[in-house]
């Protein structure tokens, strides 16, 4: 899941149990729909994109730089996690709203393509209600 600044998300997706997190991220910034801006044409894609270290590979850094997104990833053996817990809490605080939606606590669903349209409504409605609704 990739999270705005104040915690909305903005891109969902699932995968398997032993698939690496870093495999997920071209896709989910990918699925970023343009943002609506008062001023100026709509927006892309963000301007940073924060991370831990799990997302820390050459390859990844060069694509988001590709994309004219700042990568502010952690890197390995380099520096402490504890610089990111303020941007972090934000998208923890967002998988614990997640975790709140009964039906999405555990996977009851089969199908994947189920899960994941639960996971769309349950993200519509944490839209909504942190939008005031």
């Amino acid at each position: 899941m990739i999270t705005e600044r104040t915690g909305l998300p903005l891109s969902i997706g699932i995968s398997a149990a032993n698939t690496h997190d870093s495999q997920g991220l071209e896709p989910l910034v990918r699925g970023i729909p343009p943002i609506r801006s008062r001023r100026g044409p709509r927006r892309r894609r963000p301007a940073k994109l924060h991370g831990d270290k799990g997302y820390d590979y050459d390859h990844l850094r060069k694509w988001l730089r590709s994309r004219n997104i700042t990568p502010r990833l952690a890197r390995r053996n380099i520096e402490s996690s504890q610089k990111l817990g303020r941007h972090r809490w934000t998208v923890e605080r967002t998988v614990a709203w997640l975790s709140g939606c009964r039906r999405l606590h555990r996977r009851y669903e089969r199908k994947a393509e189920h899960f994941l349209a639960f996971a769309g409504i349950a993200v519509s409605l944490i839209c909504f209600r942190r939008l005031g609704g």
